[in-house]
Parts: structure tokens; sequence; C-alpha cells
């Protein structure tokens, strides 16, 4: 095992510590760093599976240019980098600056982040570079500057550790980020209360000593009425609020308007009054309340708002700048803060300076000498596409980013991409639903192998570096702009040899005239970020530099939190209460639409899976697309649970299986977000959702989409295992999960074959009429069975029904780790089941250690397993990450009230 190197984890915006090394035999293991402040050694299952994405299969190695009929050729990186260059440059000298745009990613790091902003606005002179993080985190930014005056998290992690109440807005935590879920569970354990406020009973709320389960997009209403609930009953901290805060009568008067009563508070949202008002009740009493929320509360028409409205209880309260207390946005992607800092996003500039500032563009000019600077606002996210559809914007770069898989109302993105006159698309992964639209692929560098800083969502600067050659001819991203920008004739500006370089100047920018206003005749522009302690860092010092959360004074020392003082980044050193009048969703439910169409994330996958959807480990808890919606709505829909349906939207439709997680509220149903043409047949949900998006901080209603479901009706359901690629593109349904040495394809069809053998052998590639071939079939209840077995071990085999109940896969898949099967096993595949007293552990529930829910279920009643603790002493499951002990705990429960055998 060589030396193991300090990286970071690069899913979510937890920002976790990871040791990474590569054995002799190329395999790499990662475990958790116990020095990191972030995480301590823990980490999620995505996080503890890295080592298992890092293989070079399907990635995009060599630059590549498209021909005419559409097929991609390889080419050398001189060639690419002047198609980019000379189609840029073109298009600019022919349309102007604003004709080009960059849509860049929050897995970018720093380094890369920082140039190509450089590029856009202070040497094309253009702002129209935005991100996919405006899909996530832009109203908890646009939040953050009204009532601070600029972009910035307040607390740290260690603050949920010592809150006596927790409250979790729009947060499926224990999934989404199980490693800050463990310090809450911490908490809780130590006195802590915790209230969960969304729509679904998820995970977290299996923790949870309050949940209040609202209406789709009534945030506002509840914390307005919490606002007018804590000023009437005079929670409020005066002295504070005199001496740092204004504009608390106008966000009064507006959070009475809607809220006065906290009777029709609870109407409004749809919960019962008695739980309202013990959410408010626990709100008064406890000084120490962190509340954390995120994309239940960000992805809004009215997000920003939301935001505020939390904001305003903290500041009425003075719960902010102390040990345990203050809001707190996490996010959802590794480098969204540190795109941030850098002006990342289309209407900021870098180092939190304001782009419709001229001050602050004036000292970004100045720091830079750059020609020309960005004077207006660039096109944000869903209206940058919209503006490439009709013709404005005629060139485009994508950088490590599926935007037709993740925007809303994907297919109007794709049909953009479509006429679009350049795209160039960066990235690690060759084939991808947006890569196919591209005309320049430029191979970029991963996770493993990119050199540079991330920020996480408690402002902490950790190193992410390498630990594995560059592949075939990769690059890191920031070495492609540089050079692309340098054949653009900005050479002075993009000099840049090494990420160290880089992050030295985004340093120096962060401390360049950062204070009040002098008499030295230069303006002035004072902000939190401040790196100034890193300015002057050596190349030694970079590459040891530790953990730290800025702003970070001048003997390197970092800061956990932020207004402790009470001086606030405004002007005048005030913070602001914002006046936020609630208002419904655009688009309501009607008789067409009835029911509310909510996106999110499942456990163990992350994004559009193009790293997660390597992962066997990761495939085994939600193998498939899925509605999930509550068993009412599925029978006025007239669809039922384990069949297919489609999700109407005006806006598209996708087809997945139907369920009752017991998650949802009549009326609503809850679609994840990660399968895409790669992994699913018709699963893109973004296709789906609409594109209204928050007036001020331009964020898509990812939560909130009028939707109906109907049957997908087909003829036949089945399953496939294969040791290479089957063609199940024929198919009408089909979803690919990775697994240990196979392939499984979850399969329907419209059309049943008239020889199910024939039909069988062609599709499995079987060509020889002398194969191992084993099959059965029953006519009259539509089941067939076959089995192809090569030297006595199992090469594929097929599974089909009339209904959707098929035989066990998680026995199946066992056998694909044999190297014989035996005569048990040949007769056990054609009835169907595990041979003699064989167990079949079920579907996954511990992913980190592999233990299935009918292994779980058996240990719980046998051995009378009735805690998390215990499952974990006997059977392992629960004692890593922690993101299954929600389902553990359920499992107790319903073992319960399950009946005796």
């Amino acid at each position: 095992m060589s030396a193991r190197v300090a990286t970071t984890c690069p899913y979510c915006g937890v920002g976790c510590g990871v040791l990474a090394g590569v054995d002799a035999a190329g395999v790499v293991s990662v475990a958790g760093d116990p020095s990191h402040g972030s995480n301590h050694g823990r980490l999620c299952v995505k996080g503890a599976a890295l080592g298992e994405t890092v293989d070079l299969e399907g990635r995009l190695l060599h630059p590549q240019l498209r021909g005419q009929h559409g097929q991609f050729q390889r080419t050398s990186w001189d060639e690419a980098l002047g198609r980019v260059a000379e189609g840029f440059s073109r298009v600019i000298g022919e349309h102007g600056p604003d004709a080009v745009a960059f849509y860049v990613s929050g897995q970018l790091l720093t380094e890369d982040y920082y140039v190509v902003n450089k590029l856009a606005k202070g040497y094309v002179g253009t702002a129209n570079i935005d991100t996919n993080s405006r899909l996530c985190m832009s109203s908890a930014v646009a939040g953050h500057k009204r009532a601070f005056g600029e972009d910035v998290v307040p607390g740290c992690y260690e603050d949920l550790e010592l809150a006596e109440l927790v409250v979790l807005v729009g947060s499926n935590t224990a999934w989404c980020h199980p490693v800050v879920f463990q310090r809450i569970a911490a908490a809780k354990e130590s006195g802590a209360r915790i209230v969960v406020i969304d729509p679904r009973f998820t995970a977290t709320c299996e923790s949870a000593d309050l949940h209040l389960p609202i209406k789709p997009g009534t945030d506002v209403w509840l914390f307005n009425g919490l606002l007018a609930f804590l000023f009437r009953h005079g929670v409020m901290d005066t002295a504070f609020v005199q001496a740092h805060t204004q504009g608390l009568a106008p966000a009064l008067s507006a959070a009475e308007g809607d809220a006065s009563d906290p009777a029709d508070v609870a109407r409004l949202c749809g919960v019962q009054t008695a739980d309202l008002l013990a959410f408010y009740r626990l709100f008064a009493r406890h000084e120490k309340t962190v509340t954390l929320f995120s994309q239940g509360v960000n992805q809004s028409s009215s997000g920003t708002d939301k935001v505020n409205s939390i904001i305003n209880c903290h500041l009425l309260t003075g719960r902010i700048g102390k040990p345990g207390a203050g809001p707190f946005s996490i996010t959802g992607q590794p480098n969204a803060m540190g795109g941030r800092e850098v002006g990342g996003l289309a209407n900021m500039l870098a180092a939190h300076m304001d782009l419709h500032d001229a001050t602050h563009r004036e000292i970004v000019q100045s720091f830079w000498a750059s020609p020309r600077m960005a004077s207006q606002p660039g096109l944000k996210a869903v209206a940058l596409f919209d503006a490439i559809l009709e013709g404005r914007v005629k060139a485009l770069w994508i950088m490590g980013t599926n935007p037709v898989v993740s925007l809303p109302d994907a297919d109007r993105a794709r049909h953009a991409l479509e006429a679009c006159e350049l795209v160039v698309c960066s990235d690690i992964v060759e084939r991808t639903d947006t890569n196919r639209h591209a005309h320049v692929l430029l191979p970029a560098l991963g996770w493993g192998e990119k050199d540079g800083v991330v920020t996480s969502s408690e402002r902490r600067l950790s190193r992410q570096r390498p630990f594995l050659p560059a592949p075939g001819e990769a690059r890191a991203d920031w070495r492609i702009v540089c050079d692309v920008a340098r054949r653009m004739g900005f050479g002075q500006g993009f000099g840049f040899d090494t990420p160290h370089q880089i992050f030295v100047e985004h340093a120096r920018l962060t401390a360049y005239r950062n204070h009040p206003p002098a008499d030295d005749g230069l303006p002035a522009a004072q902000r939190l970020l401040n790196l100034e302690g890193l300015a002057t860092l050596s190349p030694r010092d970079y590459a040891e530099l530790a953990p730290v959360q800025w702003p970070v004074n001048p003997k390197g020392d970092g800061s956990r939190r932020l207004f402790s003082d009470g001086l606030f980044a405004h002007a005048d050193g005030r913070a602001r209460f914002v006046a936020t009048p609630a208002r419904a969703p655009m688009h309501a439910p009607d008789r067409e639409y009835p029911l509310v169409l909510n996106t999110g994330r499942v456990r163990d996958h992350w994004h559009t899976m193009t790293r997660t959807g390597k992962s066997p480990r990761l495939a085994g808890h939600m193998s498939e697309p899925y509605i999930d919606m509550h068993p009412h709505d599925a029978l006025h829909s007239g669809v039922r649970e384990g069949e297919l349906a489609r999700v109407h939207s005006r806006w598209g439709a996708m087809v997945a299986r139907v369920r009752h997680g017991g998650d949802m509220l009549a009326g609503n149903i809850f679609v994840p977000i990660h399968w895409n043409d790669q992994f699913a047949s018709d699963a893109r949900v973004g296709g789906v959702v609409n594109p209204v998006v928050d007036p001020v901080s331009g964020e898509p209603e990812f939560k909130h989409t009028p939707v109906r479901v109907e049957p997908f009706p087909v003829r036949w359901y089945g399953f496939a295992f294969g040791r290479r690629r089957l063609p199940a593109s024929e198919l009408s349904y089909w979803t690919l999960i990775r697994g240990e040495r196979f392939l499984r394809y979850e399969l329907a069809h419209r059309e049943r074959p008239k020889d199910g053998g024939a039909w069988a052998r062609a599709w499995l590639g079987v060509t020889d009429a002398d194969a191992d071939w084993l099959e059965y079939e029953d006519r009259n209840t539509g089941v067939y069975r076959a089995v192809h077995i090569q030297d006595d071990r199992i090469e594929a085999c097929v599974f089909l029904s009339a209904r959707p109940d098929l035989p066990s896969r998680h026995w199946l898949a066992s056998l694909f780790a044999h190297e014989r099967i035996g005569d048990a096993d040949r007769a056990a595949l054609l009835i169907g089941e595990p041979p003699g007293d064989g167990v079949d552990a079920g579907p996954v529930v511990c992913s980190c250690f592999g233990v299935g829910r009918n292994t779980l279920c058996e240990a719980i009643r046998k051995d009378g397993l009735d805690t998390p603790a215990r499952i974990t002493a006997a059977l392992r499951a629960g004692g890593n990450c922690g993101s299954c002990v929600p389902e553990l705990q359920r499992l107790i429960a319903e073992s319960r009230v399950a009946p005796e055998a």
C-alpha cells in the first residue's frame, strides 16, 4: 500500500476528510481522516465506496471532435483547444461577448472556478457564467446577502452538537448528509430536541421529537407565524435587535398580516394546531437553537423568502454568532461555497464583491489588470438555456455537469444544445446525456487525480490532493481554461503553471482593498471573506495546507463563527430583517394535473450517477427509479404498487415503478433525481419539472410541479443478469444496475415474444445451438426463465412474467460470484428459489456491510434485537456511517406489530 494521501470527499458540501491509498495491484482504499474537523474520521457509505468509482471504464481519456454525421473522433489537444478558442473568438467578434457563455459545476475545485470566472468576466467581458450550484443553493446566497450583507454561513458543525434544539427544514439529513446527522444524533443523546419540517416522512423523521408535514410551499407562512408568535410572547433579544439590526417593523407587519393566528397558520400549512404550537414553544424555550435548512427551502419559487423568514426568527431572538445557535444552510455539492467565493454565479464578482457595484468592479479589474469587465449580471441557469434556444447565446462551454438531466424542463435544455452553434464539454465521462450534443469533448481530471482546494458548508477550506496518475490525456480544468485563454490572446492573465499560483492569487484578491474606505483615495470594499493569512503560501505550504475556516487572519488562524460581535457586512454593520409576505407556488394543482411532484436524492446515489452508478455497493439500496405516492392517490390514478406508471406534467413525462413507502401525504408524489438515459429508459425527472424560478435568486422550483400519474401498460415484466451489456434499449422499459461481476437489468415490454426461447437466446446473444442452456416456460401463467451456463459458470439469465412480483434478485446475484454452480443450483434456477434451506438476504438496508432486510428481520425476531446498537453488535449494520439507523429503527418497530408466523 502506498502512503495514504489526505484529501477531501467529492460528494456533498459536508467536506469530509479522506485518507486514500493505492496498493500494488492498483486497488484504491479510502477511510475517514480522524484529524479532519468536518468528520473526525467518519464517512458515509458513498464516501466509503469511493474506491469503487475510480476505474477508467467509461472515462473520457482523449479530446474528441464530433463529425458531420454525429460520430465523435479522437483528436489532438492542439486541434481541440484551437477549435474552442477559434470558435469562441469568432462568436465574440461577430456577435459580442454576451453571445458566449460558460455553465460550470460545484464539483470544480476553487482554482478551476477562479480561472474560468476570470476569463469570462474580466477578459471576454461577459457575466454569462453560471453554475449548477444555482440549482441547489442560490436562494441561500440571496437570503444571506439580504440579511447579512454578504453570503455568509455564520456557524459551524460544532454548533449542532452544542444545540438544545435542532430544527431541520426541507432536509433529509440522515440520507443526504449522514455525517452531519451523526452529530445531530449525538446531540439528541445528550438531551437535545429535534424538529423536522418536511412534507415527507423521511428517514430523518425517525429520530425526530416532532415532525411537521407541512404542505409544499408553505414554509414562509410557518416561519412568519413563528416570528409573530415570538414577538407576541416577548421572546425577543431587545438589546441585540436595537443595537445590531434594522427593518423589524415591516418584517413583523408582513408576518402578522399572514400569520396572526396560529390556527390559521396551521390550516394553511396543513398541520395540527397543537403540533404547530408545540414547535413554536420549543423554539421559544431553547436559547441554543440551530435551524438547518437545505434543498426543501432553497429549491422553490419563494426560496429566498423562505431563507429570510428563517433568519428573521434568529435575528429577533439574537440566536446568531453564538455557540449552539444560528441559521445554517447546508449545501449539496462539494465546492458550492468555493464557487461562490470566486464569483462563479452570473450575478456575482470574485471575492464576494457585487457585479452591480461600480467600485467593486473597479477593484477586481484593477487587481486583474484585465482589459474589460462585465458590467451587468449575466444569464442565470434556466434563462441561459432559454437564450441559447432563442439564438442569443451561440457558444457554450459546459464543465463537469449534466444539464440535460439536472435542469428543470430538461428537454428544452436538450433542444437548446441541439440548436447551439458551438457546444464544448469538459468532463471525465465520455457518454452522458449532455455530452452527446457537444461539438468538442475535453477530458478532465477526476477525483483522485485533481489538485486544489474546496470549501465546505461551514466555510472550511480543505485540500483535495491527487493520489492517482492522470489517465490518458486528461488535464486539470484550470489548465484547459488557461490554454484556451492564451490561444484567445489573453496570455497576460493566465500564465499559471500550478494550482498553487492560482490559489494564492485568489487569496490575495480576497484581501485586496478589503477594509473600510480610507483617505488614500482608493475605493475599498470591506468584506468578511478574507484569506489574507493564506495569500503568501509557499508551494510547500500550499501542499501541506491543513483545513481552516475563513476568514483567515494574517497569522493564518481561522474562524469558527461569525457575527459574535454583532457586526454584520452591511455598510452600517447592522443585519436586516426582511419582510417576507407569503405567496403560493406559481403553478397550483388542477383537474388535469391534480398531484404535486417533489424531487430529491436517495441515500446511496448522488446527482446524475456518473460516479455512484459505478459502485455495486451503492446500487443495492435503491436499484430503480420510483414514484413514491400515497395508496389513495395510486388507486385514484389507476396504478398499483410494483407496476410501472408514467408521470406527466405540462413540460414532459417520465416512467418509473410505483411504490408506497409510507412517506407521502395524499396529493403529493416523490421521484428521485438521479436516473438518466445512461441508466434507465425514460427516467429523467428533470424533463417533468416546471421551469419557474425564484425572482430573487433564480433558483428553480424543484419541489412543486403539478402532475398526473397514469398506468404504463406492459405485457410482461422481467429482469436479466449478464456479464456484459445487453441490448435493453429495444425494450419499452429498462433500468441498469451494476453488481459484483455482473450487470443487472429490470425490464418490461409492451409486446410478449411469440417464442420465449428464441427471443431469449437472441437477446442474450447465445448463438451456439449446443450451449449449456436451461429454460422453463409456463404459457398459462406467462412465466419464462432461461439461464446460459458456460464452463459450469452462470453467464447470463433472464426471468419474465406477466406479473411484476418476480423471484428475488439477491439470491441470483450471489451465484455470479461462484466459479462453478452445482446441480442443486441448476435446479433452483429453474424453480426460481434458493436451493434447500438457502436464505435470501433480501434488499440491502446497510450498504456499508451489505446486510439485507430479510437477514435483519430474522435476527430481530429470533434474537430479540430491540435497539440499533444491538443490531450493530450482532450484524455490524448501522455501525459505520449510520445512515441506515432510521431504517433499522423502523424494522424494529415493524417487528413489534408483526403477527407471529
